[in-house]
């Protein structure tokens, strides 16, 4: 699995999570429930209010994008076998799932897209921002540092990918900030205090940064308070190493990774 934080979600809870069937689009439809594997949920399941659906590329005009969102009535704990007895040869039928039962679906008054390939598999969330958000980078809230930096970024005219998955040598890392360049591209990573301190943490991100350099990444570590106290000189290191990158490469749509 990827490096990844734990979330820290402020506001009423809410998920993104990814529908790639249409079979499964009919029992939210018909039956009101979806699926979440325990062993790889996010934390705060329990606790869930709302629930988003990002939809791939097996529907049509409404692909690649979050564009339903329903209240959430009641989590549960059950083995797949027991939500879907048609697929008793499944190999994770004896696992346990959340079963998350939920009102019927709504429309969210403009979809979500995702701009760019990326992996998504679930976004944890706040309702206030799926009702705000323009694009999926909008929706992330785990970090105020990498919050702070990603609209700083943006007001600059870039367009940074928050959460990126990347796979490069071994079972792959989330990135907190991507940019794609016509000669490379960087990684922005948002270093804050509880997550990147003493030695056996540096010796991590040593290794990890080693083995995007070797992938033709380019990366660029800037420590929370460097962020909090001298926001310009971090957006200013960022401007000048795209530049130096011939220019970021234009947003051409989504092709996401199933």
């Amino acid at each position: 699995m990827p490096n990844r934080r734990k979330a820290v979600v402020r506001g009423t809870p809410a998920l993104v999570a990814v529908v790639t069937r249409r079979k499964d689009w009919s029992l939210l439809e018909t039956e009101h429930w979806y699926r979440i594997p325990v062993r790889t949920a996010p934390d705060g399941i329990e606790r869930l209010r709302w629930l988003a659906f990002y939809q791939t590329a097996a529907f049509g005009d409404e692909k690649w994008a979050v564009n339903y969102l329903a209240r959430v009535r009641r989590v549960t704990r059950v083995r797949r076998i027991d939500l879907l007895p048609d697929e008793p040869g499944h190999a994770r039928a004896l696992d346990e799932y959340w079963r998350v039962e939920i009102d019927r679906p709504e429309r969210l008054p403009q979809p979500i897209p995702s701009l760019r390939l990326r992996r998504i598999v679930f976004i944890p969330t706040t309702l206030d921002r799926l009702r705000r958000a323009r694009e999926i980078n909008d929706l992330f809230c785990d970090s105020p540092i990498e919050e702070q930096l990603y609209r700083r970024l943006k007001r600059a005219g870039l367009a940074p990918e928050r959460q990126y998955f990347v796979r490069e040598y071994g079972p792959g890392n989330m990135l907190d900030l991507a940019l794609f360049c016509r000669d490379g591209n960087i990684n922005v990573e948002c270093d804050g205090e509880l997550y990147h301190v003493g030695p056996a943490r540096a010796e991590v991100d040593r290794t990890r940064d080693n083995r995007l350099v070797s992938a033709g990444w380019h990366v660029l570590r800037f420590s929370g308070s460097e962020i909090v106290r001298t926001p310009g000189r971090c957006l200013a290191t960022v401007r000048r190493t795209v530049r130096n990158l011939g220019g970021e490469k234009p947003v051409k749509g989504c092709i996401e990774q199933e």
